[in-house]
């Protein structure tokens, strides 16, 4: 391999620099202490210089990469990361906690005798649904551990590889991106005359990526055929459901490692062509298979749908008939829902009040369907047979699920929507006490259950925790919604 691009800056952080002798594609590198470097930051340099090799290369393929995933620092980087997503067993019902039981090291162990061998075969994954926004259920392929370990440390090879490639209107699934970043994107489209939206959604995304132009897109960056195998495995396993197995002619299992990575790859060929040839026309902004394309015109929107048509076409993919949509945001018209959030123009009260000028600009709040779905969480954590079990314990269980949705939801303008949500906790938390209660209930008791009250002990407030992006932890804002 020849030497890398010194000063480049990869997407996990450090420079690429250094040159000289090298372990095969990650090289020799580190401090020059005894003990060398740690398993984990190994990986992480192997990654680098991947990425960097990728990066320098566009059109090289890379083909000595098998052999790396039996090293036991990648299948132990790829036992951890497996290890902190957690997840449930797959058919042969071992779980993470068994593996830890039977010996992580002696299970890594054998699972790299395996792979250097050429024995392995993938398991039949194992169906599981969980439900959707719009009430129906989400068919989930569940891999085992096993499975699960080997396809993190082929992810940990080939996505610094394709990382290379992909192009920023894509945020989903990517390391240093994020929905926060997609949304702030649209926000300041929108301030810069973004008036019309093309909201598209994917009829049955990932049961209809075809397997052959999936691996021919692959191909383009991997020649390493045992690599190649072992994709082919992971996409043909089959699914069980109900003791029956059945076999997969298109599609990735959702639920897999490899999946959101396979995706992006089928779908970078739009962004891509959309870049290429489409780009005035308006901005692509894509969420793994969620995305829009933000226009200025209704008629440059109404050619960026037909575009995304031909282009979906092309890779076998087609747009749902209802869920797709072109919106008209000019002057708060109309509003759409994306990664969770309604996005809607509102007039700006303060240039109003000032300057006497109507001037737009697009905000966000959880949509509809996040606010029944937290309300519906928050209901099955506080049912009326909980009423008497202690009140802390109750609000333990209720502090992650309130924090986490709110450290989501915090950058945009969702200071009502918090509010709102503050009030049912604390209406669902005093119910809980009166029940308890019964008819021993005192005349003016209840008017000591404050929301201070449960706040004080211990019950997590949303309401104040505003911030921005990009701003300090100490500048948060009280924005009104």
């Amino acid at each position: 391999m020849t030497n890398n691009v010194a000063g480049g800056k990869g997407p996990w952080g450090d420079r690429v620099d250094g040159t000289g002798k090298r372990e095969g594609v990650a090289g020799k590198t580190g401090p020059k202490d005894p003990g060398g470097v740690e398993p984990h930051d190994k990986v992480r340099e192997l990654r680098r210089r991947l990425w960097a090799a990728a990066k320098r290369a566009p059109g090289r393929r890379f083909h000595a990469l098998y052999d790396h995933l039996g090293r036991s620092d990648v299948l132990q980087e790829a036992w951890r990361r497996v290890r902190k997503n957690r997840g449930a067993a797959g058919i042969d019902g071992q779980s993470i906690r068994d593996v830890e039981q039977y010996g992580v090291e002696r299970f890594l162990e054998e699972l790299g005798t395996v792979l250097r061998a050429g024995e392995y075969r993938a398991t039949v994954v194992r169906r599981q649904y969980i439900p959707k926004a719009d009430g129906r259920q989400r068919p989930l392929g569940i891999p085992t551990v096993r499975d699960r370990v080997l396809q993190m440390a082929a992810k940990l090879m080939l996505e610094p590889i394709f990382e290379a490639d992909f192009l920023p209107c894509s945020y989903g699934f990517r390391p240093k991106r994020n929905a926060t970043m997609a949304l702030e994107t649209l926000r300041t489209l929108g301030a810069k005359g973004g008036h019309h939206v093309f909201d598209a959604d994917i009829r049955d995304y990932f049961g209809s990526i075809d397997h052959g132009k999936l691996m021919l897109l692959v191909a383009r960056r991997i020649s390493d055929r045992r690599i190649l195998k072992l994709l082919r495995q992971w996409l043909e396993a089959g699914v069980m459901e109900d003791g029956i197995v059945s076999t997969t002619v298109a599609g990735t299992p959702q639920g897999g490692v490899i999946s959101p990575l396979l995706s992006n790859i089928y779908l970078h060929v739009l962004d891509v062509l959309w870049t290429r040839h489409s780009a005035p026309l308006g901005t692509l902004v894509r969420y793994a298979d969620d995305f829009v394309v933000m226009c200025r015109t209704a008629m440059d929107c109404e050619r960026a749908e037909a575009r995304i048509r031909i282009i979906l076409e092309r890779l076998g993919l087609q747009l749902h008939p209802q869920k797709s949509r072109r919106v008209e945001l000019n002057n708060g018209k109309e509003g759409f829902d994306f990664l969770g959030c309604h996005l809607h123009k509102r007039l700006s009260g303060r240039l109003w009040e000032e300057q006497r000028k109507r001037r737009y600009f697009l905000q966000r709040w959880p949509s509809q369907r996040s606010m029944q779905r937290i309300r519906q969480r928050v209901k099955e954590l506080t049912p009326r047979s909980r009423c008497h079990a202690d009140l802390r314990t109750i609000i333990a269980d209720l502090n992650p699920v309130l924090r986490g949705w709110g450290q989501y939801f915090r950058t945009g303008n969702a200071a009502t929507r918090f509010i709102q949500l503050d009030s049912y906790v604390w209406r669902r938390l005093r119910s809980l006490r009166r029940k308890r209660k019964g008819r021993h209930l005192l005349a003016d008791e209840v008017l000591c259950w404050t929301r201070e009250y449960f706040e004080s002990l211990g019950l997590y407030r949303l309401r104040g925790t505003l911030r921005y992006p990009g701003s300090p932890f100490w500048e948060s804002r009280h924005a009104a919604a």
